[in-house]
């Protein structure tokens, strides 16, 4: 599986902590059936800290994919709220 970066974001927390998340689009192959397709995940880390989340296979679309990488950049999801926001989201 390959990882591409996509964006980082900064947030605070509420200590006055500064905390910053980098996004990675992640690219792999999906067996299904006589052939295979190519599929695409996200991944989620955390700067300060050897915090991250991944969620590989998510879709076949990069148009789907795309904006859910949006979503995440635009509201800071950190790799402990992915789980949460991806049950939501498909």
């Amino acid at each position: 599986m390959r990882q591409v970066y996509v964006d980082s974001c900064g947030a605070v927390d509420e200590t006055g902590t500064s905390l910053w998340f980098n996004y990675y689009l992640l690219i792999g192959e999906m067996d299904v059936g006589p052939f295979f397709c190519e599929s695409y995940g996200v991944r989620i880390t955390q700067r300060e800290r050897e915090n991250e989340a991944e969620v590989p296979n998510v879709t076949t679309s990069a148009a789907r994919i795309d904006r859910l990488l949006e979503l995440l950049v635009r509201n800071c999801v950190t790799p402990e709220s992915l789980p949460d926001v991806m049950a939501d989201w498909l």
